[in-house]
């Protein structure tokens, strides 16, 4: 840990960026109120909007049916994942031309440690002229950013907050907290609805309040080392945050209407857990758990969890995926008239090959041996013909049929999902 003045950090966080991606490949979306959705109808949410459809005060997660009376001209448009994912991977091929990623934090934003030769404000400001230049010229002319940098990645992305869209701002060593009192404590990041409650029985009600407590106070706020590390970097130390590994695979989708019949869910919750398993083998990992839960419209929820020898093929996991639907049907009977809103299935209890105690087969029979080694064949088989074609040449069962045509795969917080995840 240390503390050195120095412009070390760069956070882009691109603006409104399922919306810019919309406007960049539509034209005539451009300056346009926009809301990008997940499926066509009022009844859904916004998951991203327009810096035209914000200024009505559309935002993530603002119902559609509000959207409309906020602003009458509001064009929604049905979000494609895939597309986003292309376009992120066209910025990063732009930004490492002219600095290194060391992270990539979500879809829409990344960190670069700068080089030692471009940490003066000079040649930090020149190197994001030059990202934002090269996206314009070179992804896309609607494609915008906003680019904070600072001493450490945390105050880098504070920075990048500030000033939105197409931003530039800077946080010096020698002048913190210098703007940052400027800002209410929600806007920091990591600290939300909760942790502000408990900053203010604390009594830091203000970030001079905040920025004024002792790094041991703020681990007793935060009730663990975080809080601690969190003061560090708010006064510019840097170091980085211990890194976590893989704990779960999983996929989940709220249904469309056309899919929520018993019957088409579990074909959905069938075609969810195939691609769980590819991106399970891809990572090479075997799981020993697998979790099914499902929410219906009313509201009802219910949930099962499963523990097997760990697998990786797909087959062991859809026969126990059977065996747990058929425990699901008793509580949901299809005389009911019961309609499932969203469909999640999780794989956990990762390990790598080396990981797990003893040989994968010790306690099987003979005939499980053969089946298991079968299976993992036929799944091998399978991956080859994906990679292969770049697409699902061979289906495991029905396949069903969405609006947004890619069972599964979409955008989450923290996770970019890979190009191979949209091969349907």
């Amino acid at each position: 840990m240390h503390q050195e003045p120095g412009l070390k950090w760069l956070f882009m966080d691109l603006n409104s960026y399922f919306a810019s991606v919309e406007q960049q490949e539509r034209p005539e979306l451009r300056g346009k109120p926009v809301a990008v959705v997940p499926m066509m109808t009022d009844s859904t949410c916004a998951i991203a909007a327009s810096y035209e459809a914000k200024a009505y005060g559309i935002k993530t997660g603002t119902p559609i049916y509000e959207a409309k009376q906020m602003c009458p001209g509001l064009r929604c448009v049905l979000a494609r994942h895939d597309l986003y994912v292309d376009y992120h991977h066209r910025i990063l091929e732009e930004v490492v031309r002219h600095t290194p990623i060391n992270k990539v934090w979500s879809i829409d934003e990344l960190s670069s440690r700068l080089p030692p030769g471009k940490r003066t404000p000079e040649r930090a400001a020149e190197v994001a002229r030059k990202i934002k230049e090269g996206l314009w010229k070179n992804v896309g002319e609607a494609i915008n950013c906003s680019i904070g940098v600072a001493p450490n990645s945390l105050l880098a992305k504070i920075a990048a907050d500030m000033q939105k869209p197409d931003g530039l701002v800077m946080l010096r060593q020698e002048e913190l907290p210098g703007r940052l009192l400027d800002l209410k404590l929600t806007d920091m990041p990591g600290i939300g609805y909760n942790m502000d409650k408990r900053l203010r029985r604390a009594g830091i009600t203000d970030m001079r309040g905040l920025w004024n407590t002792s790094p041991k106070h703020a681990r007793k706020i935060w009730g663990g080392v975080q809080g601690e590390r969190f003061w560090y970097w708010l006064h510019g130390y840097d170091f980085e945050n211990p890194e976590t590994g893989n704990v779960m695979i999983g996929h989940s989708r709220v249904l469309d209407p056309d899919l929520r019949r018993p019957d088409k869910a579990r074909l959905m919750a069938r075609r969810l857990l195939v691609k769980a398993t590819y991106r399970l083998r891809r990572k090479g990992f075997f799981a020993s758990h697998l979790s099914l839960s499902v929410r219906t419209t009313d509201g009802f929820r219910w949930a099962n969890e499963a523990k097997i020898s760990h697998a990786r093929d797909p087959f062991t996991f859809l026969q126990l995926l059977d065996s747990m639907w058929a425990s699901l049907s008793h509580e949901f009977p299809v005389a009911s008239g019961v309609k499932f809103k969203k469909i999640s299935v999780i794989l956990s209890g990762l390990k790598t090959a080396d990981q797990i105690t003893g040989s994968l087969f010790e306690t099987a029979s003979p005939e499980a041996i053969r089946q298991t080694h079968r299976r993992e064949a036929l799944a091998g088989a399978l991956d080859k013909l994906q990679n292969k074609y770049q697409k699902e040449t061979v289906w495991l069962g029905v396949i069903p049929k969405t609006s947004a045509g890619h069972v599964g795969t979409k955008i989450a917080f923290s996770r970019v999902p890979d190009r191979e995840e949209f091969w349907n």
